[in-house]
């Protein structure tokens, strides 16, 4: 029996999802693809189920992680260095939650630390801890700040977000190239103009 893991936020709260069988999996892509008009037994189709499932593994990864485990290792050694700490152009991949369509684009996160570094790796990884699940982008934004708010307990952390959404792009409106922007901010950069203006600089925006 298959289960995601206990420490993974589904929705808002925190649960026990039972996972089917891969081969459920790939029988629900054989219905998939004969509601679409095809037959999944024709040469081209036969894998592609299959297929469908190992990317399933890669696209969703984040429900398997922990960002409190991610973030656990800090830095303390910094020479007393205080000024903001920035990662730009972080791109991720997503899905939309109300259609499975692609999310992508990019994440800027800053922080302000209070005595402690993180790794720029490991907010590379909350990133894609976060993007690899299905998402709302404004909840994304906030999961990832409020993620390293949490853990690292920064003086304040800013996080930009600009992701195109295919679910307006290629149906419904079909409006292509249009991006959306959220933003979170906590600590200092809600109650110091100067350093959110920084942010903005310091990202281009």
């Amino acid at each position: 029996m298959n289960f995601l893991n206990s420490k993974t936020e589904i929705g808002d709260k925190k649960d026990l999802v039972k996972r089917p069988s891969a081969k459920e999996a790939e029988d629900a892509v054989r219905i998939l693809l004969r509601w679409a008009g095809d037959d999944p037994t024709r040469e081209g189709l036969i894998d592609t189920p299959a297929r469908v499932v190992r990317a399933y593994n890669e696209w969703f990864a984040g429900y398997n992680q922990d960002p409190t485990e991610i973030l656990e290792r800090t830095f303390e050694e910094v020479a007393g260095y205080s000024e903001m700490v920035t990662l730009k152009d972080i791109r991720f991949e997503s899905f939309c939650e109300h259609h499975l369509a692609p999310i992508i684009g990019i994440v800027h996160v800053s922080y302000i630390p209070d005595a402690r570094v993180i790794g720029i790796s490991k907010i590379a990884r909350l990133v894609d801890t976060f993007s690899k699940r299905l998402q709302v982008q404004e909840k994304m934004t906030s999961q990832i700040a409020n993620a390293l708010q949490s853990s690292l307990k920064p003086l304040g952390t800013a996080v930009f977000v600009e992701g195109e959404h295919h679910c307006m792009c290629t149906r419904g409106v079909h409006k292509v190239n249009s991006t959306m922007v959220s933003t979170t901010f906590t600590g200092d950069f809600l109650k110091k103009q100067n350093l959110k203006d920084e942010f903005y600089r310091i990202i281009n925006k």
